[in-house]
């Protein structure tokens, strides 16, 4: 897993260091190039280029991931930056992506000289033989250097999600939607927020370790950790690459956000189970679940992809929970043969994910309002087929990692009036308790801004 550190600022007063090797430049521009030609995941695409650069330092590796994360995180409110100062904004896709890169660290990261960033993006530019443009890249990052005060954003109180969007860096349609759902000064500190520490978070599997020897563990390996908020999990502060780790390949723990733990616990599994995780990969639920039942009962993992089929059957192996089925089903068409023969169903449906850009800012960039509406019949769906599994006074947990009410408490509602069988009962009984005043509804809406964790929402049903 890459580390990243991220922390917008203004313009500000450097500290020299000795320039970064261009190799790390040019495996972040390469990512980003991924992104934009190849609808690639910056995440997936960064592992691979990292991996294939085996000669970068860990310094410069660092430096890699800063660049792509940062840059994507900012791209929009780097657009806008970069127009005051270019004389024609149709400048070939290539020259801009080296633009930005070279904006984010002038003004968003503290620790690379303006010096070495001009410097070094007129190399990338020769490097990917656009002789012809390095005039302009150095013309255009030194002019933002001197005059960065002429760029200016639309007035908040006249022209909010305007604002929203090229201040935070948001498509417009969706700082449309955070102001509608949440109101302007809410909606700023969702798109502002930033995990401070650059943390991940773990869980030890303790079907093959306890809380003493995973504790152990992290301090032998000298690691920066505490408790997280869910029981059972830690956040390590800048840990590198963890699955490298021999403890984690012999199945001693997982990687998985809390929010995401919280939304397995809302089943309230016991040993002896059927429990149908509907939308399972990459498995970190369905790990939960399993561990939960004690190796007994059994957690059929569904996913649409046998890609992500065989990430399940990878963990289930790795984590040594042989109560795990993994199958490729498509989890909105039903099948007779399991109507009434499940004790719990968890529906982790498809959804925008915008509860999660933190992490993953290149999401915002592949939602659209014509997606979201695809997406949200999807997820009913899904609902409308999983449901017909659950047994009477099984319970049926919806979660998303989405933040949006159309997504969330909207289609719980839509959902609950098409089918008066189910009823919302149990949330609060099954998480703890410091998160039991925040349910409305039997509703969960968590917020990474206040709650240090990804955006999530999870409901729970039982069918009555």
């Amino acid at each position: 897993m890459s580390e990243r550190r991220r922390k917008p600022i203004q313009s500000r007063p450097r500290q020299e260091e000795p320039t970064i090797a261009l190799g790390a430049r040019l495996v972040a521009l390469d990512v980003l190039i991924d992104v934009r030609e190849r609808d690639a995941y910056a995440s997936l695409a960064l592992g691979k280029r990292l991996t294939a650069s085996s000669a970068l330092s860990p310094r410069d590796k660092r430096l890699a991931t800063e660049l792509v994360y940062g840059t994507l995180e900012n791209q929009i409110r780097i657009d806008h930056m970069l127009d005051f100062f270019l004389e024609k904004k149709d400048v070939e896709p290539l020259v801009r992506d080296i633009l930005r890169m070279g904006a984010f660290q002038l003004f968003f990261l503290d620790r690379v000289p303006g010096s070495a960033a001009v410097n070094e993006a007129v190399k990338l530019t020769r490097a990917k033989g656009r002789e012809a443009f390095t005039g302009l890249v150095n013309a255009v990052l030194r002019g933002m250097t001197r005059d960065i005060n002429r760029v200016t954003y639309p007035d908040p109180e006249q022209e909010p999600a305007r604002f929203l969007s090229l201040k935070h860096s948001l498509p417009l349609w969706i700082a449309e939607r955070l102001i509608e759902a949440y109101g302007h000064a809410q909606a700023i500190q969702i798109a502002q927020y930033r995990d401070p520490d650059a943390t991940v978070t773990v869980r030890p599997n303790l079907e093959r370790t306890t809380i003493e020897a995973f504790e152990a563990y992290l301090r032998r390996r000298g690691f920066a950790f505490e408790p997280g908020s869910v029981p059972g999990a830690y956040r390590i502060s800048r840990p590198g690459d963890l699955t490298r780790e021999a403890e984690y390949r012999r199945g001693h723990f997982c990687i998985q956000g809390e929010s995401s733990m919280l939304a397995a616990l809302a089943v309230g599994v016991k040993p002896g189970l059927t429990v149908l995780d509907a939308c399972a990969a990459p498995g970190g639920k369905t790990a939960l679940l399993a561990e939960g039942m004690r190796g007994s009962g059994r957690v059929h993992a569904w996913d649409l992809h046998e890609h992500r089929v065989e990430l399940l059957r990878a963990m289930a192996t790795r984590l040594h929970l042989d109560n795990v089925r993994p199958a490729q089903r498509d989890a909105a068409i039903f099948r007779q043969e399991m109507e009434g023969a499940i004790d719990a169903v968890l529906v982790d449906a498809p959804c925008s994910g915008l509860g999660v850009i933190t992490g993953k800012p290149d999401i915002k960039y592949r939602q659209s309002a014509e997606a979201l509406a695809s997406l949200i019949e999807t997820q009913a769906q899904i609902l409308d087929a999983c449901c017909r599994y659950v047994k009477p006074g099984g319970a049926l947990v919806y979660a998303t990692c989405s933040i949006l009410p159309e997504e969330n408490g909207n289609q719980i509602d839509a959902f609950l009036a098409r089918h008066p069988e189910f009823a919302p009962q149990g949330l609060a009984e099954h998480l703890p308790g410091r998160f039991r005043d925040r349910i409305v509804d039997n509703r969960l809406q968590l917020l990474a801004h206040q709650d240090g964790m990804d955006g999530f929402f999870i409901a729970r049903m039982v069918r009555v």
